[in-house]
């Protein structure tokens, strides 16, 4: 696509320009209407013979794919139907998406994405994004001028090591920044144009990829230790080059990669890893309302979290954040914290961990009325036996990991337990939204990661909120693009936390859901991202304006999905 007409369509134009025509005009995704060409269009601009002779509207389009969309036999069929629309149509694809936006939200994120990822090399059709592997690592910025799109603004980049709850899926992991970046377009309003997802192939271990004769990937085991992290800064120095103003995030880079990247780059550029920021913002968005739902403070809780790879240790640090604004001391609420690793409780007595996750060890000392020995490992269950929680958190990737007995024991001790089961996709889930209800006796304000029907239960109907990362990221990005900010800041997630919360109806009703529906998603994101963008501002990160103003530009810069008339460019 050629510069003037893709700045032509970010100015908002009433009639963009174009200089390509025929086939090609209809080859690109970003510029083909299909049908809905006009007659004069369809003469201007080499169309004619080229297309059915009955002109459409969107709307006729619209309708006559979603029942192609609906024919589809499975949902894997349905992510691959929507995703060959996207590389024939994007305007219509992000169009059919909003009009249907609860319903095919689980088809081209999670949970679906997450087997399109493990048969990626068996669905692949269409180039889209930047594949860049280590072996062409002294091209990198070769690679990156090669990419067709002008003014990018948005990167998603993964290395596939950890694929949701789903382990190493090698380059088909490409699955992922292609999904979030749809989502970022059909929630944040950020133009597609703009946006480029990025696979860095390091090699695979996963031996099912490795010995599939259709893989895609680097055949090779991965690249570890300061190759590894060479290969990393190679990528960000030439991207810093390429696109010195763009908005970086980082992810499903395993826990040992993921934290230290974070923290070598976040400093260097506007970037952030939404593993472990975006998962924290939106669940202690989501406790915030639950919390105020049960009537109680926050700084009265105590949190497990299962799980303490980046996501429970970055939930963890949030809410530590939430409970210092209410008043407490950084160590008093760290003392409210008790995390489970794949080795149990982590307290100060184990030699076996890793540094990050010593911020949120118990001391052994204060766990002596427990009536554990000091070397026998404390599990979930004796846990929230002697600790007594009211937040529970699983963030482990295994089915069934919160059982009956863990369940039963936190609702003798808490009225309304908030038990939060978050992995995905739906088969990682570590309790099952019905079990929870039935061993709490409808007690309990849930939370999952991925979509669960609402829960019949004595006659009424109990919404499961997803929690979800799609409430956080395309509203943190619209925010940042608006604000122009130059980095992401901690204090920037937990405004996108708070606006999340504020705009939550269990405030109103107790039995509301704990989050707004899908198909507000788009105005939630707006208010998210002023928060966002006004909090910018207040951290020195990006330049003042009044509220009016930031907002005007957000409005400004949100793309909808909408057929813009096309007349030829003259040279």
């Amino acid at each position: 696509m050629d510069i003037k007409t893709t700045k032509a369509r970010l100015r908002r134009a009433k009639v963009v320009e174009v200089s390509v025509t025929g086939q090609e005009l209809l080859e690109q995704p970003l510029l083909n209407k299909g049908t809905a060409f006009s007659e004069k269009e369809r003469h201007e601009l080499g169309l004619m013979g080229l297309l059915p002779p009955d002109i459409e509207d969107i709307e006729q389009q619209v309708s006559r794919c979603y029942e192609a969309f609906g024919q589809q036999t499975s949902n894997l069929a349905k992510h691959v139907y929507l995703r060959n629309l996207q590389d024939e149509n994007e305007t219509l694809f992000y169009r059919l998406i909003l009009d249907h936006i609860a319903e095919m939200l689980p088809i081209i994120y999670t949970p679906v994405v997450g087997e399109a990822c493990q048969k990626f090399s068996h669905i692949y059709r269409r180039p889209r994004g930047l594949f860049i592997s280590y072996p062409e690592r002294d091209h990198v910025d070769e690679i990156l001028a090669n990419c067709a799109l002008p003014g990018v603004e948005v990167i998603v980049v993964t290395d596939g090591e950890r694929i949701l709850g789903l382990g190493d899926q090698g380059a088909g992991g490409m699955g992922i920044p292609i999904g979030k970046l749809s989502l970022y377009t059909a929630i944040g309003g950020i133009h597609p144009a703009t946006t480029l997802p990025i696979t860095l192939d390091v090699g695979t271990n996963n031996p099912e990829r490795l010995s599939d004769p259709e893989y895609i990937g680097w055949r090779h085991e991965r690249i570890t230790g300061k190759e590894y992290d060479d290969f990393v800064e190679t990528f960000v120095t030439a991207v810093m080059r390429a696109f010195p103003n763009v908005l970086l995030q980082f992810e499903d880079f395993a826990s040992k990669n993921a934290s230290p990247i974070l923290a070598r780059y976040r400093d260097r550029l506007c970037t952030f890893n939404d593993d472990i920021q975006g998962t924290a913002a939106v669940t202690s968005g989501t406790i915030l309302a639950a919390v105020a739902a049960t009537g109680r403070a926050l700084e009265d809780q105590r949190v497990v979290m299962l799980g303490a790879g980046s996501a429970g240790i970055g939930i963890s640090y949030q809410l530590v954040a939430a409970m210092m604004k209410e008043g407490l001391s950084e160590a008093e609420a760290r003392s409210r914290f008790f995390v489970i690793d794949s080795h149990g409780l982590i307290h100060d007595g184990r030699t076996d961990l890793a540094p990050y996750k010593r911020a949120f060890e118990q001391k052994l000392a204060s766990l002596s009325d427990w009536g554990i020995a000091a070397d026998q490992e404390i599990t979930l269950l004796d846990t929230v036996k002697n600790a007594k929680p009211s937040i529970l958190v699983g963030v482990t990737g295994q089915p069934g990991a919160i059982g009956e007995d863990v369940v039963r024991s936190m609702a003798e001790n808490c009225e309304r337990p908030i038990i939060f089961p978050l992995s995905n996709p739906t088969s990682r889930c570590e309790a099952l939204p019905k079990d929870v209800i039935d061993w709490t006796d409808g007690r309990a304000l849930i939370a999952t990661g991925s979509p669960f029907d609402p829960v019949p239960y004595k006659g009424r109907e109990i919404p499961i909120a997803q929690c979800n990362n799609s409430y956080i990221f395309p509203a943190m990005g619209l925010g940042i693009l608006a604000a122009k900010a130059s980095r992401v800041t901690d204090e920037m997630f937990m405004a996108a936390a708070i606006a999340l919360k504020d705009g939550s109806q269990a405030l109103i009703d107790p039995q509301a859901p704990l989050l707004p529906r899908l198909e507000d998603l788009r105005q939630i994101a707006r208010q998210i991202a002023i928060a966002v963008g006004a909090e910018a501002q207040k951290q020195g990160v990006a330049e003042k304006t009044t509220l009016a103003e930031l907002e005007k530009r957000i409005d400004e810069i949100t793309w909808s999905p909408e057929y813009l008339p096309f007349k030829r460019h003259q040279a």
